[in-house]
């Protein structure tokens, strides 16, 4: 086999294309292979692996630049690059990670989780490249999807501006958009980066220009044909306004056109946009088939394409479909907002329900916060469903636009906490302590599927401003779910388990984890007291209060960053009151990134346990009690 032959990209170099097409089956049955066992994103890898070849043939890896959009089709790359042996542990904990990865190898020049970066960073190394004296290629390669965020289209105008060398790969997987324009195109593409026509048109440029009294004007005029006839047959006029050489498309499953149009950009002084065309799923028909479901896919049977679920729960996420469904049934303001997540977010279900009432504006988070904001002001009930994660993204708008309006925009927070494989870049464990302090704005956390169905009654049943509920990427905990949706009150917290000796203020899915904790310590003689901090703001004041008066020690526990979190905002409460005899101790994720692997061994390396939290219990407790074992 020649897959064996790889184990880094110079041994490439030997193979002819013929060669080059055969390893491309290779790889393709090996990601077949080894994803059915792993999970992981098949569908985006399957395209891109002729190009990834193509890339890595032509050009020197590490020395020319690879930065790759998002980095979830790195896969190839990966294998390209000495790291095929570790396939087996794929996004599993302290394994092989499913984006490019600065620290796992000199190949992966730049990280991303997030879409729509690898412009900017292109422009930055071209122009560091320059500054420095070096000589080297920069290729960025972006997806058709991600050119619509708007940090794509900040970059290629500064690109088109600096007028550096540098080649921008659009992987352009949906084939309806592509222009079918033939020979014709592909001749003036040709033409515009061959060298000689370009220095005979510069010349031709300058002589028309010294002709006396008439020259001026025939060079406009021969630059207004030019033009007009880009118009009229070129379909990457936008990136030539852009102020890049367009060149495509070109079939990206084709290694000798691929081969050729690379030639083709290096030939241009100036920075390119490289046109491909690809298949999502190439080479498995049930992702060829479906390449949304199989974008990011769970273990599956590689014959029938079955995917392997765990049965039990259903997922918050499916939780939250059913609701808002159920809702909207009852009022027909309720519009659905997702930035490019319709299915990830659960919405899938609502589009079919309501067409006119889902909004998918694409990778465009800002803008879908703003205009959910607009939405608002006219008597709409927008519902914004976002990861956590890509929620950051649109932070100044929350800010400015939505709660500084104090608008009625409901946030449904998907993916709050850790997320599992797809690791730190997913995580969503800082929107409490950005969220939490910005005025105007509830935000809530459910304990189970069924207090979520009751939060988005209490969501879509307010009228005084923003208000928030953040749920995990878990499976619900199998609770009986009421017939009827009912609003909870605003701010109150509710005690789940009675006891004297300590508290644990615990929100989400750490409500379970106290659960464990108090478990352990009841074996010793204790009795600890759970409260379900359900509303993270506002806080139940009265709750806290009676806690001081009771001269409670209190363990405070959340799946968010520790620094500014729930923890913190109950410190703020006692210090604002000048109460300082409280016995306090928040636990949270410490102030550092965790990486990929299962959301169990992500709780345990942030110390969210309830061995954990027993033992910080013990450190509270009175001398008697220091030696209760936690075991």
């Amino acid at each position: 086999m020649l897959l064996e032959q790889i184990c880094e990209p110079k041994d490439l170099k030997a193979l002819s294309l013929e060669q080059l097409e055969s390893l491309a089956g290779e790889i393709r049955q090996f990601l077949i292979e080894k994803l059915s066992a792993t999970g992981g994103h098949l569908a985006p890898n399957l395209g891109v692996v002729e190009l990834t070849l193509a890339m890595h043939y032509l050009y020197d890896s590490p020395k020319d630049k690879f930065i790759f959009d998002v980095g979830h089709q790195s896969y190839v790359h990966k294998m390209l690059t000495g790291r095929m042996d570790r396939f087996d542990t794929l996004r599993q904990y302290k394994g092989l990670c499913g984006f490019v990865k600065r620290s796992e190898s000199e190949h992966d020049v730049w990280e991303a989780g997030h879409s729509s970066t690898s412009l900017s960073a292109a422009i930055g190394m071209a122009m560091a490249r320059d500054l420095k004296g070096e000589d080297h290629k920069v290729v960025a390669v972006i997806g058709d999807g991600a050119l619509t965020g708007g940090m794509a289209l900040e970059a290629l105008n500064h690109i088109g501006h600096e007028k550096r060398k540098l080649i921008v790969v659009l992987n352009d997987n949906e084939m309806s958009i592509a222009p079918n324009v033939g020979a014709i195109h592909n001749y003036l593409g040709k033409i515009r980066s061959d060298k000689t026509y370009k220095k005979a048109k510069d010349e031709l440029q300058y002589l028309l220009n010294r002709i006396p009294a008439i020259g001026g004007k025939l060079a406009k005029t021969a630059e207004r044909v030019k033009d007009s006839l880009k118009y009229m047959v070129v379909s990457g006029v936008l990136f030539e306004e852009f102020g890049l050489t367009y060149l495509g498309p070109v079939d990206g499953h084709d290694l000798q056109k691929l081969e050729e149009a690379f030639l083709q950009a290096n030939n241009v002084n100036g920075p390119v946009l490289l046109h491909v065309l690809t298949t999502k799923g190439k080479g498995y028909k049930p992702a060829e088939a479906d390449s949304h479901t199989w974008h990011g896919i769970s273990p599956y049977k590689i014959e029938s394409g079955q995917v392997l679920k765990a049965v039990g729960p259903p997922m918050y996420t499916q939780v939250f479909s059913e609701a808002l469904i159920e809702l909207a049934e009852q009022d027909d303001r309720i519009v659905a907002v997702t930035p490019a997540m319709p299915g990830g977010s659960g919405l899938i279900k609502f589009a079919e329900r309501f067409p006119g009432r889902m909004i998918d504006v694409g990778i465009a988070e800002q803008h879908a916060a703003t205009m959910s904001a607009a939405l608002a002001m006219e008597g709409l009930k927008p519902v914004f469903a976002v990861y956590s994660t890509f929620l950051q993204r649109a932070y100044d708008q929350v800010v400015h636009d939505i709660c500084r309006q104090n608008l009625n925009v409901v946030f449904a927070i998907d993916r709050a906490g850790f997320v599992g494989p797809d690791g730190e870049t997913h995580h969503g464990v800082f929107d409490i302590p950005f969220l939490r302090h910005v005025p105007n704005l509830v935000l809530m956390m459910p304990k189970d599927e069924n207090e979520l169905r009751h939060m988005m009654k209490t969501a879509l049943s307010y009228d005084d401003g923003p208000i928030a509920v953040r749920y995990p990427r878990v499976s619900g905990t199998g609770v009986d779910i009421d017939a009827t949706m009912a609003p909870i009150p605003i701010g109150t917290w509710d005690v789940i388990r009675e006891g004297e000796s300590a508290v644990i203020v615990a929100v989400g899915p750490m409500l379970q984890v106290a659960e464990e904790a108090a478990e352990l310590l009841k074996r010793d003689g204790l009795s600890i007291r759970i409260i379900n901090a359900r509303f993270i703001k506002p806080l139940d004041e009265s709750m806290l209060l009676q806690l001081a008066n009771e001269g409670q020690r209190v363990v405070v526990l959340e799946e968010g960053a520790q620094h500014g979190g729930l923890g913190s905002a109950v410190l703020e409460f006692y210090s604002e009151r000048d109460i300082h005899d409280m016995a306090v101790r928040i636990i949270g994720i410490p102030d550092e990134f965790i990486e990929h692997g299962s959301i169990k061994e992500q709780r345990r390396d942030a110390g969210l346990t309830g061995e954990r939290v027993a033992a910080e219990l013990i450190k509270l407790m009175p001398r008697q009690h220091k030696s209760v074992s936690t075991q």
